[in-house]
Protein backbone atom coordinates (compact mmCIF):
# COMPACT_ATOMS: atom_id res chain seq x y z
CA UNK A 1 0.00 0.00 0.00
CA UNK A 2 1.27 3.46 -0.82
CA UNK A 3 2.75 5.21 2.19
CA UNK A 4 1.30 8.50 0.89
CA UNK A 5 -2.20 7.06 0.69
CA UNK A 6 -1.99 5.51 4.15
CA UNK A 7 -0.46 8.69 5.56
CA UNK A 8 -3.11 10.76 3.82
CA UNK A 9 -5.73 8.38 5.16
CA UNK A 10 -4.36 8.73 8.65
CA UNK A 11 -4.30 12.45 8.12
CA UNK A 12 -7.51 12.57 6.08
CA UNK A 13 -10.30 14.21 8.00
CA UNK A 14 -13.29 16.28 7.49
CA UNK A 15 -13.73 19.68 9.16
CA UNK A 16 -17.30 20.59 9.66
CA UNK A 17 -18.52 24.15 10.17
CA UNK A 18 -21.92 24.84 11.64
CA UNK A 19 -23.94 27.55 13.29
CA UNK A 20 -25.59 27.07 16.69
CA UNK A 21 -29.37 27.26 16.70
CA UNK A 22 -30.65 30.60 17.94
CA UNK A 23 -33.80 32.05 19.43
CA UNK A 24 -36.22 30.45 21.81
CA UNK A 25 -35.29 26.88 20.87
CA UNK A 26 -31.82 27.34 22.34
CA UNK A 27 -33.09 29.27 25.34
CA UNK A 28 -35.37 26.37 26.26
CA UNK A 29 -32.76 23.65 25.72
CA UNK A 30 -30.71 22.48 28.67
CA UNK A 31 -27.21 20.98 28.60
CA UNK A 32 -28.62 17.64 29.74
CA UNK A 33 -30.90 17.44 26.69
CA UNK A 34 -28.14 17.81 24.10
CA UNK A 35 -27.72 15.08 21.54
CA UNK A 36 -24.60 13.54 20.06
CA UNK A 37 -23.63 14.30 16.45
CA UNK A 38 -25.15 12.05 13.79
CA UNK A 39 -24.17 11.15 10.22
CA UNK A 40 -26.66 10.65 7.40
CA UNK A 41 -26.49 10.26 3.61
CA UNK A 42 -23.01 8.75 3.90
CA UNK A 43 -21.20 7.59 0.77
CA UNK A 44 -17.68 6.57 -0.25
CA UNK A 45 -16.51 6.12 -3.83
CA UNK A 46 -13.15 5.11 -5.30
CA UNK A 47 -12.35 5.94 -8.93
CA UNK A 48 -9.23 4.27 -10.31
CA UNK A 49 -6.74 6.48 -12.17
CA UNK A 50 -6.32 6.19 -15.93
CA UNK A 51 -3.30 6.82 -18.13
CA UNK A 52 -4.46 10.42 -18.58
CA UNK A 53 -5.85 11.40 -15.17
CA UNK A 54 -5.51 10.72 -11.46
CA UNK A 55 -8.12 8.75 -9.60
CA UNK A 56 -9.76 9.68 -6.32
CA UNK A 57 -11.44 8.58 -3.15
CA UNK A 58 -14.43 10.71 -2.22
CA UNK A 59 -16.29 10.44 1.09
CA UNK A 60 -19.43 12.54 1.71
CA UNK A 61 -21.70 12.82 4.75
CA UNK A 62 -24.32 15.12 6.22
CA UNK A 63 -23.38 15.73 9.86
CA UNK A 64 -25.90 17.13 12.37
CA UNK A 65 -26.00 18.14 16.01
CA UNK A 66 -28.37 20.37 18.00
CA UNK A 67 -25.45 22.67 18.95
CA UNK A 68 -24.00 22.78 15.43
CA UNK A 69 -21.12 20.83 13.94
CA UNK A 70 -17.49 21.62 14.68
CA UNK A 71 -15.53 18.85 12.95
CA UNK A 72 -15.66 15.51 11.15
CA UNK A 73 -12.55 13.40 10.81
CA UNK A 74 -12.30 10.63 8.22
CA UNK A 75 -9.98 7.62 8.02
CA UNK A 76 -10.13 5.22 5.05
CA UNK A 77 -8.36 1.89 5.61
CA UNK A 78 -8.10 -1.51 3.91
CA UNK A 79 -10.33 -4.21 5.44
CA UNK A 80 -7.55 -6.79 5.13
CA UNK A 81 -5.13 -4.72 7.23
CA UNK A 82 -6.53 -5.98 10.52
CA UNK A 83 -6.62 -2.44 11.94
CA UNK A 84 -8.66 -1.94 15.08
CA UNK A 85 -9.45 1.76 14.60
CA UNK A 86 -10.33 3.72 17.73
CA UNK A 87 -11.61 7.21 18.44
CA UNK A 88 -8.10 8.18 19.53
CA UNK A 89 -6.72 7.20 16.08
CA UNK A 90 -8.94 9.82 14.43
CA UNK A 91 -8.06 12.78 16.64
CA UNK A 92 -5.09 13.94 14.57
CA UNK A 93 -6.10 13.33 10.96
CA UNK A 94 -6.85 15.89 8.21
CA UNK A 95 -10.19 17.55 7.73
CA UNK A 96 -12.51 17.54 4.76
CA UNK A 97 -14.23 20.57 3.35
CA UNK A 98 -17.64 21.19 4.87
CA UNK A 99 -20.40 23.60 4.05
CA UNK A 100 -23.23 24.49 6.40
CA UNK A 101 -26.67 23.57 5.05
CA UNK A 102 -28.61 24.68 8.16
CA UNK A 103 -27.98 25.80 11.73
CA UNK A 104 -27.51 22.19 12.81
CA UNK A 105 -26.23 20.39 9.67
CA UNK A 106 -23.18 20.53 7.42
CA UNK A 107 -22.41 18.61 4.21
CA UNK A 108 -18.81 17.37 4.41
CA UNK A 109 -16.71 16.04 1.54
CA UNK A 110 -13.26 14.48 1.79
CA UNK A 111 -11.40 13.91 -1.47
CA UNK A 112 -8.06 12.16 -1.84
CA UNK A 113 -6.25 12.26 -5.18
CA UNK A 114 -4.71 8.90 -6.22
CA UNK A 115 -2.02 8.60 -8.90
CA UNK A 116 -1.61 5.50 -11.06
CA UNK A 117 1.62 4.61 -9.20
CA UNK A 118 -0.10 4.97 -5.80
CA UNK A 119 -3.09 2.94 -6.97
CA UNK A 120 -0.77 0.09 -8.00
CA UNK A 121 0.49 -0.05 -4.39
CA UNK A 122 -2.95 0.01 -2.74
CA UNK A 123 -4.48 -3.10 -1.23
CA UNK A 124 -7.11 -4.31 -3.69
CA UNK A 125 -10.56 -5.17 -2.42
CA UNK A 126 -12.77 -3.87 0.35
CA UNK A 127 -11.89 -0.75 2.33
CA UNK A 128 -13.67 0.87 5.27
CA UNK A 129 -14.10 4.46 6.36
CA UNK A 130 -14.07 5.37 10.06
CA UNK A 131 -15.31 8.76 11.28
CA UNK A 132 -15.20 10.99 14.34
CA UNK A 133 -17.78 13.80 14.46
CA UNK A 134 -17.42 16.62 16.99
CA UNK A 135 -20.24 19.02 17.86
CA UNK A 136 -19.79 22.65 18.91
CA UNK A 137 -20.83 21.68 22.47
CA UNK A 138 -17.98 19.11 22.59
CA UNK A 139 -20.08 15.96 22.15
CA UNK A 140 -18.52 13.36 19.85
CA UNK A 141 -19.65 10.35 17.85
CA UNK A 142 -17.14 7.73 16.70
CA UNK A 143 -18.12 5.21 14.02
CA UNK A 144 -15.57 2.52 13.23
CA UNK A 145 -17.49 1.59 10.06
CA UNK A 146 -19.27 4.56 8.50
CA UNK A 147 -18.89 3.42 4.90
CA UNK A 148 -17.37 0.75 2.64
CA UNK A 149 -15.87 0.95 -0.81
CA UNK A 150 -13.86 -1.27 -3.15
CA UNK A 151 -10.42 -0.54 -4.60
CA UNK A 152 -10.02 -2.24 -7.96
CA UNK A 153 -8.03 -1.54 -11.12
Amino acid sequence: MSKRILASSLVGVVVVGGIAAGGLAVASASASSSTEPSLENVSARYVAPTDSEAGSLTFTADVSDDSGVKDLKVLPWPAGSGLDVSEKDLQHVDSAKCESTSAETSRCTYTLRVTKKEAAELDQGRWYVSTLATAKDGDTTFESLSARFVVAD
